[in-house]
């Protein structure tokens, strides 16, 4: 079930709002409740992790924060096609 709703906004808000709905072909009215339903969504339930992703979590360390991928991939295809 819809209902009406009135807001006195700025018009250059409205204007701005307008042709962002335009660009990403929707309403401004979806948009905005869009908007509205993100704000007052209530926190899910949390999914379900299985005994089995439970048991491997934590066995793949992190990469170290000075890890260069690119580099590697540099190494790697180097080896490869030399």
């Amino acid at each position: 079930m819809n209902a009406k709703l009135t807001l006195n906004l700025s018009k250059v808000v409205i204007d701005n709002a307008k042709g962002y709905a335009k660009d990403h072909h929707t309403s401004l009215s979806k948009l905005i409740e869009n908007y509205l339903g993100s704000l007052t969504k209530k926190e899910g339930k949390k999914a379900k992790v299985s005994p089995l992703v439970e048991s491997l979590t934590g066995i793949i360390p992190n990469e170290p924060a000075t890890a260069d991928h690119k580099k590697d991939y540099y190494e790697y295809l180097t080896k490869k096609y030399s």
